[in-house]
């Protein structure tokens, strides 16, 4: 079992910046993966980022794009995400996941283990 405990939410401005944090715990050697994922209100869960645990390679949605960084400590077992110039749109729930099987890493049904969740609201 791997746990995930996300943190940095909360309410910002337009144009602010935020990171949050996922904290990995439980049996991390199986990780091959992590992702940050968002959903709104009424919307379908969307893909923002991921790292491979180890090596560099990055994906990102071609949304955020030079707005948003993945990074991680392994060292602390904790990604996190930069996100700049924050717009009202980017205003959702942020969920971080561990793929343990190296599927397609913007499938959420290729996630095995899922946060909690942390609220982003940005007002205009």
């Amino acid at each position: 079992q791997v746990q995930l405990v996300e943190s940095g939410g909360g309410l910002v401005q337009a144009g602010d910046s935020l990171r949050l944090s996922c904290a990995v715990s439980g049996r991390t050697f199986g990780v091959y993966l992590m992702g940050w994922f968002r959903q709104a209100p009424g919307k379908e869960r969307e893909f923002v980022a991921a790292i491979r645990w180890s090596g560099s390679n990055t994906y990102y949605a071609d949304s955020m794009k030079g707005r948003f960084t993945i990074s991680r400590d392994n060292a602390k077992s904790t990604v996190y995400l930069q996100m700049n110039s924050l717009k009202p749109e980017d205003t959702a729930v942020y969920y971080c996941a561990v793929d343990e099987g190296g599927g397609i890493y913007y499938y959420p049904s290729e996630y095995d283990y899922w946060g909690q969740g942390t609220q982003i609201t940005v007002s205009s």
